[in-house]
């Protein structure tokens, strides 16, 4: 762990299991409550010198960017053995890490003048709000810790981070190279269980929570969050459909939608979860993103050639699992997949549903992996509003050739992120949140940036 610029072990360890074994292949340091305490001032000591100078503090982001860079080889190998995606995924993931930091570096923070005449001067800034808490999850553990550190920096907070328990060991180095060239004490990385991460957001020291996760849990970081108000900001993952317009055609957009599901197996909050297909092209659809399915090459991201690793976790395996066999035991069919591969480690294949509807659990529900639903529809309306049926809101995706009715249809949706022929296209400058049960704030861009902010005014009194 990193704490006020040092590498301190932790009171004690858990194990991380490489999801392609299945087996534990290292040991993580185990954050006690007082090694936590002191992270926490180490923060709050830093906060006091960094908050003052914006331009160092856009260096010094940029300076971390380069860095991280510099370790793209090593670091890659850290993720995939502790995430299981591909090599060239996790290398793409730490670039993209750092092309997010040195993006948020550039963004401005406003000064807005209100009032400027003979009687006052009056105008509007952005203040730290001081130490903020990050705690990332396991599917992108080093991109969303990116998203949370480059603009809580820039704002000038400082941070204490804690990875997902079954990903700590990239994000643990990750906090060593950023460390090593920020002031100590800027940037804390500490590692641990669940408990750990409620001793986080309840903490005293600790004004803003930027917190990437499950439902649940961000129910109850908010809860933790109210009796100190603390802000928070809460992405908590969605249901992402995807509507193929009637004048679609399969061949054009199959890949995109495939893709659109199974990008990092299925495991991203604002992928495609369900698809809504007009009944005359259902069959067309269906069989070509099983044949896609059939063809990727699923295996141990060390492995030559590999698209897709095995599921992260046990437990995310078992859930996958247990909702694709849900719906064949109500009707389903598999036209592609449907089951684990006979082999070590927490491989699923990758499944494409037919014969399911609302009321299906892997219909209802964020599926996380693996799997993907393919749905009829007769009429347009009723395919928006059974998209939109659901307590999540973060994307959704319209598929067509006439881009004008795409985008009106695509307005429709009750989420934070309307895509046309396209899913996941993430950016640095386009804030990035959901609706209902999606969360709680955006992240990125100047938007994403302000979360980290709080108002003041200053006036003064000409007169």
């Amino acid at each position: 762990m990193t704490i006020g610029g040092k590498s301190v072990a932790g009171a004690g360890g858990f194990g991380v299991v490489n999801p392609a074994t299945g087996q534990v292949f290292a040991e993580a340091p185990d954050c006690s409550r007082e090694q936590l305490d002191q992270a926490m001032a180490a923060a709050k000591a830093a906060g006091v010198s960094w908050r003052k100078d914006e331009d160092a503090r856009r260096g010094a982001i940029k300076q971390a960017a380069d860095a991280l860079l510099t370790h793209t080889e090593d670091l890659a190998e850290v993720l995939s053995a502790e995430q299981g995606k591909p090599l060239k995924a996790a290398a793409y993931e730490i670039t993209e890490t750092a092309r997010w930091l040195a993006a948020t570096a550039d963004l401005e923070l406003p000064r807005t003048v209100l009032q400027d005449d003979a009687s006052a001067y009056a105008e509007v800034v952005h203040r730290p709000l001081g130490v903020v808490a990050a705690i990332t999850p396991w599917n992108f553990p080093l991109l969303l810790a990116g998203w949370k550190l480059g603009p809580a920096l820039l704002a000038g907070n400082t941070v204490v981070i804690k990875p997902s328990p079954f990903t700590p060991l990239s994000t643990l180095r990750l906090g060593e190279i950023v460390a090593s060239v920020l002031p100590p004490g800027v940037v804390n990385a500490v590692s641990g269980g669940d408990d750990l991460g409620a001793w986080m957001t309840s903490h005293p020291a600790v004004r803003k929570i930027s917190f990437t996760g499950s439902v649940p849990t961000g129910k109850a970081v908010a809860a933790a969050a109210a009796p100190d108000l603390k802000r928070y900001t809460l992405e908590l993952g969605g249901n992402d459909a995807a509507i193929v317009l009637d004048d679609a055609d399969v061949a054009t957009v199959e890949r995109g939608l495939f893709w659109g599901a199974f990008i990092n197996n299925g495991q991203i909050c604002a992928g495609i979860k369900r698809i809504y297909v007009p009944e005359r092209l259902h069959d067309e659809l269906v069989e070509a993103l099983a044949a896609r399915a059939r063809s990727v090459r699923v295996g141990a991201g060390t492995e030559k050639g590999v698209q897709l690793g095995p599921i992260q976790n046990l437990p995310q395996f078992e859930r996958v699992r247990g909702l694709v066999a849900d719906a064949l035991d109500n009707g389903a069919v598999a036209a592609a997949g449907g089951k684990p591969f006979d082999r070590d480690g927490y491989f699923f294949e990758p499944t494409i549903l037919t014969g399911v509807a609302e009321g299906t659990r892997i219909v209802d529900e964020e599926q996380f992996g693996p799997a993907l639903p393919v749905i009829p529809y007769r009429d347009l309306d009723d395919a928006v509003e059974r998209a939109n049926n659901t307590d999540y809101g973060l994307s959704g995706s319209v598929w067509s050739p006439d881009l004008d009715r795409a985008a009106e249809v695509a307005a429709r949706f009750d989420s934070g992120t309307a895509f046309v022929n396209d899913h996941l296209a993430l950016q640095p400058y386009l804030p990035f949140g959901g609706s209902k049960w999606s969360g709680v704030g955006v992240e990125n861009g100047p938007w994403g940036l302000a979360e980290f902010t709080e108002l003041q005014v200053i006036y003064r009194n000409r007169k």
